[in-house]
């Protein structure tokens, strides 16, 4: 657990119902997912805790388990966009981070070839092809379960119990034709305490993207923030969270694209950075008022008309870029 963890959960502290910290690198709470015991107010079964070199959060009641950047992202997004800089600052985000080793020796899981979904195309299931429609995305590109937790856990251990196990929309992460992880859409629109979207990753050791076997690094690979902005753009990879490396694309020509937020602190010093390196970026032009690349479907824009009109570098793009940001 890095110093900036301990940080940001020390920040959140009083906003946390009965918390406190139990030793090293271990603090309880009662859980502001699902409230905790309904019978006992003095019960708090909430828990932040090291794994390996990462910091996750368990709840022993509802069993939500999530890491902590998640969990932040959930319960504060202005809180989470500070973390999240803190952390790239000092170099605790991708492969090239810098951490101590750990202290002991874990096993590296081995995974069978044959891994499917094993699950019905969200097509099946009149909610999950409602929403998915409704954004113009093909709901036959997607799975659904109606239990997430159960169905995860039947293919690696990560919740400690099924309490409040709700519907979500399965999106595959393939890498090398093997199923790496999964990134669950919640259905459960009515609960604001749910979390939008949970990833779960089967191989620690795969890079955190969506889309990597159905690109040609020969040709340009357009980056983009969520694995349904990416189905609407040709060549293209989303990451699934502030922790993805982009590594495995070496050697391509890679485009950032950024969500269309020129107020946004965090995207602002993503795409400053990107500028900064000499990268290509896509910087939104003025007559684009929606904030990413499915509202623009979904308001007659083409994005990938847009993106390829948009696209620079060097000069250039730092002259669009000062342009364009509000913050």
């Amino acid at each position: 657990m890095d110093f900036i963890d301990v940080k940001y959960i020390n920040l959140i502290a009083v906003r946390l119902e009965k918390f406190k910290k139990v030793k090293h690198n271990l603090f309880n709470c009662r859980c502001p997912i699902c409230g905790d015991s309904k019978k006992n107010k003095s019960k708090a079964r909430g828990y932040f805790y090291q794994v390996k070199n990462n910091t996750n959060y368990k709840c022993h009641n509802c069993g939500i388990n999530v890491s902590f950047s998640n969990f932040l992202r959930s319960f504060d997004r202005s809180l989470f966009d500070q973390y999240t800089m803190e952390k790239f600052k000092e170099g605790f985000t991708g492969k090239s981070s810098v951490r101590k080793d750990p202290e002991f020796k874990f096993e590296k899981p081995v995974f069978k070839k044959s891994v499917k979904v094993d699950l019905p195309k969200a097509s099946s299931n009149p909610d999950a092809r409602e929403y998915l429609e409704s954004r113009k995305l093909n709901p036959d590109k997607f799975y659904y379960t109606d239990k997430f937790k159960t169905w995860v856990n039947s293919i690696k251990p990560t919740f400690d119990g099924f309490k409040y196990d709700e519907p979500r929309i399965i999106i595959p992460l393939v890498y090398k034709e093997k199923l790496i992880g999964i990134q669950g859409r919640s259905l459960d629109f009515s609960n604001p305490k749910s979390i939008k979207y949970i990833t779960v990753m089967f191989d620690e050791e795969a890079p955190k993207i969506y889309g990597l076997d159905g690109i040609d690094k020969k040709l340009p690979v357009y980056v983009v923030e969520g694995p349904f902005d990416s189905t609407f753009i040709n060549n293209s990879v989303a990451l699934c969270g502030s922790d993805g490396d982009v590594c495995c694309l070496e050697g391509s020509s890679i485009v950032f694209v950024y969500d269309n937020e020129p107020r946004n602190r965090e995207i602002v010093d993503r795409i400053g950075k990107c500028v900064d390196r000499g990268e290509s970026v896509v910087i939104w032009p003025r007559g684009i008022d929606k904030k990413d690349i499915n509202d623009m479907m979904l308001a007659g824009h083409d994005p990938m008309s847009v993106i390829k009109s948009n696209t620079y570098s060097g000069l250039q793009a730092k002259i669009k870029f000062n342009e364009w940001k509000r913050v």
